[in-house]
């Protein structure tokens, strides 16, 4: 039976047992564990593994020390530390007539944590039965810590004050792909993917050397050559004079989060079928324009499309082949735009441009005349051809009052009515009203 063992609780003495066949030492042990005080420790006594058993189990006791002799009725030698050890994970200190140095050595290589030899001193062994707790708790602490190092889900770097890697976990190696054996001795650069500025790495070590601590996303360069996102958290392990003497780094790999991020993020700004910008990136793209246009002494124009006959195609051959021609379309037109325009779908056949840095308002006819074109080409599926057009919508901006991006498209999309009702497959302007002033 293993007894999971904790510091004693700093109201209660500490629990010693002793397993010791001989009455007489057995009974010197207790005196002398109790001889300055009777409330020092609580002392049992067991003349053999059977009955240390016995107490163990069915008295539920629980010792923080055992004080062990190695030649036992049921036990002899260094085997009775290891058949101890399987009943009590307390520290074990072995009690010893004769000063053999080769037989303590063994029984500590067998897990004791100390020994002694008996008939010495009282304030001998009051000291190692002390020690050799403070002794099993420090080892105690020292292997939960590595035991967190070892099997932690997340990667672990600790480095020298120059940055050298001194240590990392299995987690390091799970992420990375680098053995320990390789980054040994290695600056953690190895792993970076290029993808952070130098300005970047300066902030992080400003924070590091005023704060302790730093924390952030980062880009880094697997061993296969493959780049992915790590959430991480340096913090700097100070002397008792303040000074950094090692950096330790924890790390998760978020590539998937940061995945399905960019994914949720398109989705709130992208439509779905044609992958042309929504109403909500339109809008932002708008608004930036207008200022830009503002600060350039440029003008924009916001172009409201909408195709001609699609319903038409809808009721003769079905959503599918309506929905083939809308991503057909939307790569024609986006095609017929410059670098720097912006062509959003906004629902069913709409769509709406946004052509920025026109020196006039003849600028955009060149654009506006592919865009017509793209919209009345046919398109090919299968057996049978496909063909609409457009009808346009033109508003410009700035005008000679104060108006904003609701406004703009609400204007662009009269314009656009006005190209239906006067023959379709062209292109009106918005006659902007004169100044109030």
């Amino acid at each position: 039976m293993n007894t999971l063992n904790a510091a004693p609780a700093p109201d209660r003495p500490p629990v010693v047992l002793v397993i010791e066949d001989e009455r007489g030492d057995a009974e010197l042990i207790r005196w002398n564990l109790l001889e300055q005080s009777a409330s020092a420790f609580e002392v049992h006594i067991a003349d053999s593994l059977a009955a240390a058993r016995a107490m163990l189990e069915g008295h539920g006791l629980h010792p923080d020390v055992v004080l062990l002799d190695l030649n036992l009725p049921d036990s002899s030698g260094v085997e009775t530390v290891a058949r101890c050890r399987q009943l009590v994970e307390a520290p074990i200190v072995v009690l010893t007539g004769l000063d053999d140095t080769l037989a303590t050595r063994a029984a500590i290589q067998s897990g004791a944590e100390d020994y002694l030899t008996k008939g010495g001193e009282a304030s001998a062994l009051r000291r190692a039965v002390r020690y050799a707790m403070l002794r099993h708790q420090r080892d105690a602490d020292a292997r939960l810590a590595t035991a967190v190092f070892c099997h932690a889900r997340e990667g672990i770097i600790v480095t020298a004050a120059d940055g050298i890697i001194l240590d990392v976990n299995q987690a390091f190696t799970r992420i990375t792909g680098y053995g320990r054996d390789e980054v040994l001795g290695k600056n953690p650069r190895l792993l970076s993917s290029g993808q952070q500025s130098k300005e970047f790495y300066a902030a992080m070590w400003q924070d590091l050397q005023q704060q302790g601590y730093w924390e952030g996303e980062v880009w880094n360069r697997r061993k296969d050559g493959m780049v992915y996102a790590q959430l991480q958290t340096i913090s700097a392990v100070r002397n008792a004079m303040g000074t950094a003497r090692q950096y330790v780094a924890l790390f998760s790999d978020i590539t998937a989060l940061k995945v399905h991020e960019n994914e949720l993020e398109h989705i709130a700004h992208f439509d779905v079928l044609t992958d042309l910008p929504n109403r909500v990136l339109l809008a932002d793209r708008l608004r930036h324009g207008m200022a830009q246009a503002q600060r350039r002494g440029k003008l924009l124009a916001v172009v409201y499309l909408d195709l001609d006959g699609f319903k038409s195609v809808n009721d003769t051959h079905g959503h599918a082949a309506g929905d083939l021609l809308l991503v057909a379309l939307a790569t024609r037109m986006k095609q017929a735009l410059r670098e720097g325009d912006t062509l959003a779908r906004i629902g069913g056949d709409e769509f709406v441009a946004v052509l920025i840095d026109l020196e006039d308002a003849n600028a955009c006819k060149p654009m506006l005349t592919r865009l017509l074109e793209a919209a009345s080409q046919p398109s090919q599926f299968g057996d049978f051809s496909l063909q609409v057009s457009a009808s346009l919508g033109v508003a410009f901006y700035p005008q000679s009052w104060e108006l904003d991006a609701e406004q703009l498209l609400r204007q662009a999309d009269q314009a656009m009515y006005q190209a239906k009702v006067t023959g379709r497959n062209r292109y009106c302007v918005f006659e902007a009203p004169p100044s109030p002033g």
